[in-house]
């Protein structure tokens, strides 16, 4: 069986798309392929996300935003939007899921944990649910 990708997409690929792939990275190894574009990506990645990333030990400070292209989207199992507006490209046989988090953009490193927090669930249940324990 071939590992499942997972493409997650916001906006500027600058925080909440670079917290999930590196939480996906780092939970579930090379089980599944954890890619992350943005439709009007930022020129680096949101230094809060970086330091509350670090701060749990994983460290996303060598990633840099990508663009969403609609090859990156066909290539992918499961797409997940972190409110990329109207810009996802929509292929049939590619799943779609849309998680409303809080953007992180501009806020501090108080205010982006708990939204680092909620990718960390979201990212586990989508692990288990990719990724099934084998008994």
């Amino acid at each position: 069986m071939t590992r499942p990708s997972v493409l997650f997409v916001c906006v500027h690929n600058a925080g909440r798309s670079q917290m999930a792939v590196g939480f996906l990275a780092h939970l579930a190894g090379d089980r599944i392929e954890a890619r992350s574009a943005g439709s009007a990506p930022a020129e680096t990645v949101n230094p809060a996300a970086v330091e509350v990333m670090a701060e749990i030990g994983i460290d996303i400070s060598d990633q840099s935003p990508k663009i969403l292209t609609p090859d990156t989207v066909e290539t992918s199992d499961v797409v997940i939007t972190m409110g990329c507006g109207d810009a996802c490209p929509v292929f049939p046989g590619v799943s779609y899921r849309d998680w409303a988090l809080d953007d992180p953009a501009g806020k501090g490193v108080d205010a982006v944990r708990p939204i680092r927090d909620e990718i960390k669930a979201r990212v586990e249940a989508l692990i288990a649910e990719l990724v099934p324990a084998t008994a």
